[in-house]
Parts: structure tokens; sequence; C-alpha cells
């Protein structure tokens, strides 16, 4: 564990292994733990880092505008040995790897994005049921009940909207609970002012690419992989059948293969 600073926050940071760096973002509802699994299986034969940015698992920081892309690449300045890494980031952790492909190249090796999220993108649509359950997961959150909040939120993500409730069951729902907890319940850490879009800008990254995707997640997060993975020059994209939005959670060996063959190729 490592504590990186990058203005008037504490990244909590973890290390395992030596060798090429490959970096972790983890997604809006979790922390770093989100890849335990993984971390273990790559931190075998490299260095693999995962760390909590700011509001989420262990990481401390003050109030203040930030960048969550400045974050990753203080955390980048401070593990990765000068070399450009490889970026492996689910959903939010997404966007901050797509962003660093665009506005830092020379900091990034290769990009392996599960269900990004795209700055930029056109907002979602929903059908008729999926509409309802996001009116309830609003409904939750005006009342101020963050437990039934967090319920919605494994809800949506960890089971997916066209999967039944309760689909993921045992330790992957114990630990999003547990994960979301945290960051519902986060003192005010400040707003991130460094968003640029750059859904119109996905052709200009220059490294190998691979997204994944559940079919069970939103249909329009679906359809924005889709769209990263025809767009981005020799992007490959993979759909994962049967997972939704957290696939490192709910099909954790299936993914640290992924993973793993990636790294395998592009490491160097």
């Amino acid at each position: 564990m490592q504590f990186i600073a990058s203005g008037r926050a504490r990244l909590a940071t973890e290390i395992v292994g030596d060798g090429t760096a490959i970096v972790f973002l983890h997604a809006n509802v979790c922390d770093r733990r989100m890849w335990r699994a993984q971390l273990d299986a790559i931190g075998a034969t490299r260095k693999a880092i995962a760390y909590d940015r700011r509001g989420f698992g262990e990481t401390q920081a003050e109030p203040e505008d930030f960048s969550a892309l400045a974050d990753l690449v203080a955390v980048l300045d401070a593990t990765a040995g000068g070399k450009p890494a490889i970026l492996v980031g689910c959903s939010l952790g997404g966007r901050i790897a797509l962003d660093a492909a665009i506005r830092h190249p020379s900091r990034v090796r290769a990009l392996l994005l599960i269900a990004p999220n795209v700055a930029g993108a056109p907002d979602p649509t929903y059908t008729p049921d999926i509409e309802k359950l996001m009116t309830q997961s609003k409904e939750a959150e005006a009342s101020g009940d963050l437990d039934r909040l967090n319920a919605m939120k494994a809800r949506l993500w960890l089971d997916g909207p066209l999967a039944g409730e309760g689909r993921v069951t045992g330790p992957a729902r114990d630990l999003l609970l547990d994960m979301n907890s945290i960051a519902l319940r986060s003192p005010p850490f400040g707003s991130d002012v460094d968003i640029r879009p750059f859904f119109d800008r996905l052709s200009d990254i220059a490294v190998p690419t691979l997204v994944a995707w559940g079919d069970l997640d939103f249909p329009y997060v679906q359809d924005r992989c889709r769209h990263v993975a025809a767009v981005v020059p020799g992007a490959e994209g993979r759909e994962m059948p049967g997972a939704a939005h957290l696939p490192s959670l709910e099909r954790p060996a299936e993914t640290t293969a992924l993973i793993s063959e990636f790294v395998a190729r592009h490491a160097g």
C-alpha cells in the first residue's frame, strides 16, 4: 500500500508484483477491491496497480476542485517507472483511461475497457421497463435512505437491468454493497473540473484497445461500447454473455483470463 499525493488528496494505492505497469481504474459504485482477483493474477508476472479515487475506499481527500485525469497521472508518476502503462478501466474508470490515451498518449501502452463511459457521448435512452427502474433509483436517492439506494445500485449495475433482481448473490454482492456504501457516505471532496468531451476524438487513439461489455448491461452502454470498438483504430470488441456492468465481480475468472491474454500480447 502507498498513499500517493495529488493536490489535497492522498490516493490509496495497492501495488502487486514487478515489471510492466498495469493500472486498474474502478467503476463509480466500487473501489479498487473490484479488481482483487485480477490484481493477484496479473501481479504474479507484472506490476499490477489499483487505486481508490477521491470519495472511494481508503483514499483521503480534502474538498477542492480536482482532475481525475491528473490523479491518474500522479499514480503513473509514482508507480510506472517513467514507462507507458497498460490501463484497465471499468465504467467511469474507463472514461479516465480513454481520456489519458487522448491527452497523454506517451503515458499509455494499451487500453482494456469494460463498459467504459465516454465524455460527450449522446444521452442514454431507456425502454419503458428500464425507465421504471431508473425512476425507482431516483426515488431512492431523493428519500435519503442510503441503504435503499445502495440496494438499487446493486440491482442496476451488478444484476443488470436486463436481468432479474438478485441474479448475483454471495460474496460478489456483499462486496459491491460494502464498496458503494463507503462511496455513498463519503464526505464532500470537491468536483472534477477537468472533464473534456472526447466522443468525437476516439479515432485519435493510437494504442492497442480492447472493449468488453456484458449482454445484460444497459442497452445504451452496449451500443456505446460497440461504437468505441468500431471507431478506435484497430480496436477489438468482446461481448460477455450472461454478464452485466461489473464482470470482474460476477465473473472473476473469465475477466482475469481476458485481461491476462491482452496483457501478454501488449506488455512488451
